[in-house]
């Protein structure tokens, strides 16, 4: 019998290991074929929540967050690379690429999840910013990956300028801190199990169907 389950998939769109870790969870998804059920809902984090809009350039940004030298910094960036191509993914920044803002990004993911296609456009932010390395920090950008994914340009343009579900957001980023998240991506399903970091397709595998046997 068809288990439903709920999942909410917590991560930021310039979170690298999200890119990872949604690719996993979708081949095993896959994998698991009709013996689930699942309805994946999109939650918002912050990684750099007080990050201007300009950016900053990601090595010095990795350097001063986390000590990463430029040479660590660039071994982890190929890992990345590497893990995100294994899940059909193309991954193309550099030493020049920028850390931005990501809170209209998510602000129109909340819409999205109200009117449309939530991961169809997940998906287009993660390409206009690994891919073809553009600022989601950008409303031109992020009216153009809300049309690619299906939704409507000017719909979205005057999500973005009126500054609606700013609250939102905030209130759902603060719950989720509450609950104990402090690293994405984080998958928790139906409200009880918690899998955390950029898991590959075996592990969600095995996961969901524990969680579907035990349901």
């Amino acid at each position: 019998m068809t288990k439903p389950l709920k999942i909410d998939f917590v991560s930021d769109v310039s979170c690298p290991w999200c890119v990872v870790g949604l690719g996993g969870l979708e081949a095993a998804l896959e994998r698991v074929g009709d013996m689930v059920e699942a309805e994946i809902h999109f939650q918002p984090f912050e990684l750099n929540p007080n990050m201007p809009p300009e950016g900053q350039n990601i090595v010095e940004h990795i350097a001063e967050k986390y000590g990463a030298t430029r040479e660590q910094s660039a071994a982890n960036r190929q890992a990345i690379h590497d893990r995100a191509a294994a899940v059909g993914f193309s991954m193309v920044t550099d030493e020049n690429s920028r850390i931005y803002n990501t809170f209209d990004a998510h602000r129109l993911l909340h819409w999205a999840g109200l009117v449309g296609d939530q991961k169809a456009l997940k998906r287009a932010l993660f390409d206009a910013y690994f891919t073809d390395g553009q600022s989601p920090a950008d409303h031109e950008v992020l009216v153009t990956a809300a049309m690619k994914a299906g939704l409507d340009p000017h719909a979205a343009h005057d999500v973005l300028t009126s500054g609606r579900y700013a609250q939102e957001v905030r209130d759902a980023e603060r719950r989720w801190q509450a609950a104990g998240i402090s690293s994405v991506p984080a998958v928790v399903i139906n409200d009880r199990y918690l899998i955390s970091g950029g898991q590959p397709a075996e592990y969600f595998e095995q996961a969901l169907r524990q969680i579907a046997a035990e349901a």
